[in-house]
């Protein structure tokens, strides 16, 4: 099996390695000079509707002369100076997306797709949550690329039973869903990888690995210094926080840069739009079905018909509400804590949105277990206020839903 793995890989058309800075005197300076500018997009683009708008940045005073920012360069000491350090990891975070997003347009991909029997499941490895061999490649590509950067003292990732220690004096702590949603890649539906980061507690570094791992990775929400998705569909997004606001970058793929298109990403404070599995209908508690029924029918707070969009996706159906409004759900205990809701609400609150799971504000909850499992409510803080008034909303039988 692992050597089918191998191979398939080794005929993805991943990006050529790279040339690692060093890991023990990283610079902003470095990084841009490891990078030649052979191509510079034009500086107006047209939109869907025809209309012409010029993407800038919204974070210092100098750029390149034509108004665009790489992800590198705005979120170091000529955007927002986030700190070298942090500037590297994310460097070698997108360096590994970008192959990721390589492995999942592939045309080899569907032949690890259908490959069963990989163990190694945190949940057993049978069902709908056992490993996929891309789910396990994405994590190894990960891993590597936390490993050259320097600054990652462990990773902790849902593919993974514990925590792996990386580095004693990596300063970063990161969670990871490696990737999302790959139940849809043979379908070419859109999926994703979900990064939060943490601080390294400095204050454990006298436990033994064994303990300090899990509880770095065990931090709140609100402890968050930055957090990142990547929607892998007809575009690669970069969306991106770093505590000031939320921010989206397209892959130029003529020059492998991540180009910021969406400056301080607004989340409507209403949309008009829900994503859920309504085929779980009957599965639902009384106060979810009778919001789902009110709004459906234009008779909420909202006086406006909602409409129903749901990919399955969890990367592609939150970045849609962001972008558009609304609320993304799923009401059953099933997504991660540590891997999907703090990450992705922690976006959500930078955009102005909201994170829930039904009752509590997400980022507020102190995890207890790597894997713990959550209801996940994002979106508009209008439509989540909406929501939790209801009450009942959280789906505590599945019914079937083994099957």
């Amino acid at each position: 099996m692992q050597s089918s793995i191998t191979a398939a890989c080794s005929a993805t058309p991943f990006l050529p390695p790279r040339t690692h800075l060093p890991s023990k005197q990283p610079s902003f300076n470095s990084l841009l000079q490891a990078r030649s500018r052979i191509y510079r997009p034009i500086r107006r683009m047209s939109s869907s509707h025809g209309l012409s708008f010029s993407v800038r940045s919204q974070a210092g005073n100098s750029d390149d002369g034509n108004g665009f920012r790489t992800l590198t360069e705005y979120a170091g000491k000529g955007g927002i100076d986030v700190g070298d350090d942090l500037v590297v990891l994310f460097d070698h975070i997108q360096y590994a997306c970008k192959r990721i997003a390589a492995l999942v347009a592939s045309p080899f991909n569907s032949s690890l797709g259908r490959q069963n029997g990989i163990v190694g499941s945190v949940d057993g490895g049978t069902g709908r949550d056992a490993p996929k061999p891309l789910d396990i490649v994405a994590n190894e590509i990960i891993l590597s690329s936390l490993r050259n950067s320097g600054k990652a003292a462990v990773m902790a990732s849902e593919e993974d039973d514990a925590p792996i220690w990386i580095s004693n004096d990596g300063p970063f702590v990161v969670v990871t869903d490696p990737l999302d949603g790959s139940r849809n890649i043979d379908a070419s539906i859109p999926t994703g990888t979900i990064f939060g980061i943490y601080n390294r507690l400095v204050e454990l570094d006298h436990l033994p690995t064994e303990e300090k791992g899990p509880l770095n990775s065990l931090q709140s929400g609100t402890k968050l210094v930055a957090a990142a998705y990547i929607l892998y569909s007809s575009a690669t997004i970069f969306c991106a926080t770093f505590g000031s606001g939320t921010h989206a970058f397209t892959l130029d793929r003529t020059t492998g840069d991540f180009i910021l298109t969406h400056p301080y990403i607004k989340i409507p404070p209403r949309g008009q739009i829900y994503s859920v599995n309504d085929a779980r209908y009957f599965d639902w508690p009384e106060g979810l079905r009778r919001y789902i029924d009110t709004i459906r029918q234009g008779k909420g707070k909202y006086p406006k018909k909602y409409s129903a969009r749901y990919i399955c996706s969890l990367v592609a159906d939150f970045h849609r509400t962001l972008l558009y409004g609304g609320v993304a759900m799923n009401p059953r205990d099933h997504l991660r804590l540590v891997y999907e809701a703090n990450p992705l609400s922690f976006l959500a609150e930078q955009a102005g949105g909201k994170g829930s799971d039904g009752k509590n504000r997400i980022l507020s909850l102190q995890p207890v277990k790597l894997h713990q499992r959550l209801p996940l409510f994002l979106g508009s803080p209008e439509d989540i206020e909406e929501l939790e008034s209801y009450g009942d909303v959280q789906q505590k039988v599945n019914p079937g839903y083994e099957v």
